[in-house]
């Protein structure tokens, strides 16, 4: 595929001898495979801000992904260590001749903790550059969003990129699986057709933490008050100031879309019952009840469950990671790739599309508020919120956009990544 971009990636030093680096830095890469990849590549841009040498990160299991994955059972860690040898030095493991592995993220002598959210370059090299060089080799906990985006150089930026699309590649078996499951996306009617990809999110996780408000019954909503009591107790307090704030969340367009209403968005765009969709989802909160309305408006919803053999899922099973690697790319070859809600994955499968040209074909942010504002009136006529979607989504269908501050480039990588100037 042609490129019509001119990038500027090309930046790299002489690689760092063991003698001269400022030691070692070890990073535990948290959440789910999106966030783990954003974690990554920034573990690389601060080992290049300080000069050091990152042992490759470690895939974390927290609560809600229950996964013992590693970072080779995922990506290719020859290709991502060659691929990066000019900028960085990678190593696969803690070195040999360090006898304290276990105090690695136990002990608060060899931890560096309250890192601010959103740290700048200077941050690394005043705060923990200094801490590196006396102890040699220090984990760096928590690692999420510890880095900025307009207060740090230029050159680490498009470093971070170089990371993001090509430096972290996954492992063959991955690949392949995910071009078939495209390849037999476009074939199901027994001729090649493209294909839509939905990214559902409407786990009961994701339900139960946007704190807002959803159909169903007195029992299902008594049900959800109890799991958000539970889980974050001081957010739910007495749950009176919940109702209120679930409204003015929803009118904000901060909620995430129900199966039935990305389904009215979709008609109201001109998709018709045929359109073929790969639904990217984790189990979607209500279960077939909930599905209901965007399967009767779209029939030919499909997973990977459906397209794949039980003996070819199985092989990816080991690993819930791997089965998120398999969504990725395949949402990421679709024709049109739609989000429900933010999130890491929707933000870098638009940002890949971007990169990679991919731009031409649709990426689309459905107006999460326009859904409130229909079914806020019962009076408002289906051809004016025909007419309302198609004004608002013609400017909201993933092409690239100049990057405004306070952004991140993973969504949008134009300014950062692929412009010279």
């Amino acid at each position: 595929m042609s490129i019509n971009f001119v990038f500027s990636l090309y930046y790299s030093a002489d690689l760092v001898s063991e003698n001269e680096t400022s030691g070692y830095i070890f990073i535990h890469a948290e959440g789910g495979l999106n966030q783990q990849r954003i974690a990554i590549c920034n573990a690389v841009a601060i080992a290049k801000i300080m000069n050091a040498t990152l042992i490759l990160p470690v895939l974390k299991q927290d609560q809600i992904w229950k996964d013992q994955t590693k970072f080779e059972d995922i990506f290719d860690v020859d290709h991502f260590i060659n691929y990066l040898k000019d900028d960085v030095r990678i190593v696969r493991d803690i070195p040999d001749w360090f006898t304290e592995k276990d105090e690695l993220f136990t002990s608060i002598r060899r931890t560096v903790k309250n890192i601010p959210k959103y740290a700048p370059a200077q941050f690394y090299v005043d705060n923990v550059l200094p801490r590196i060089k006396e102890k040699k080799i220090m984990s760096i906990k928590p690692f999420v969003d510890r880095l900025g985006y307009d207060n740090v150089p230029m050159k680490i930026n498009r470093l971070r990129c170089r990371v993001n699309y090509h430096a972290l590649k996954f492992l063959p078996g991955i690949e392949e699986m995910a071009d078939k499951l495209a390849t037999r996306m476009r074939n199901r009617t027994g001729n090649v057709n493209p294909y839509m990809a939905l990214h559902l999110r409407f786990e009961k996780g994701m339900v139960g933490l946007s704190f807002c408000d959803f159909a169903g019954t007195r029992e299902e909503k008594a049900m959800m008050a109890e799991y958000r009591q539970k889980q974050w107790p001081r957010r739910f307090k007495n749950g009176s100031h919940l109702w209120s704030l679930a409204l003015e969340k929803r009118k904000e367009g901060r909620c995430p879309l129900e199966p039935g209403e990305i389904g009215f968005i979709l008609r109201a765009m001109g998709y018709t019952k045929e359109t073929q969709i790969y639904v990217a989802s984790g189990q979607v909160y209500g279960g077939n009840n909930r599905m209901a309305p965007l399967r009767n408006m779209f029939p030919n919803l499909v997973t990977k469950e459906d397209l794949a053999s039980k003996e070819e899922i199985e092989h990816f099973k080991k690993h819930v990671t791997s089965l998120a690697a398999l969504d990725f790319l395949v949402c990421l070859k679709s024709d049109v790739f739609v989000m429900t809600h933010g999130g890491n994955f929707a933000k870098l499968i638009i940002g890949f599309r971007r990169y990679m040209g991919r731009h031409r074909l649709k990426s689309i942010k459905p107006d999460k508020g326009l859904m409130s504002k229909f079914f806020g009136d019962p009076y408002m006529p289906w051809a004016t919120f025909v007419e309302d979607v198609m004004i608002t989504h013609q400017t909201r269908t993933g092409l690239p956009e100049a990057t405004f501050p306070h952004y991140d480039l993973w969504e949008n990588p134009l300014s950062h990544c692929m412009c010279r100037a």
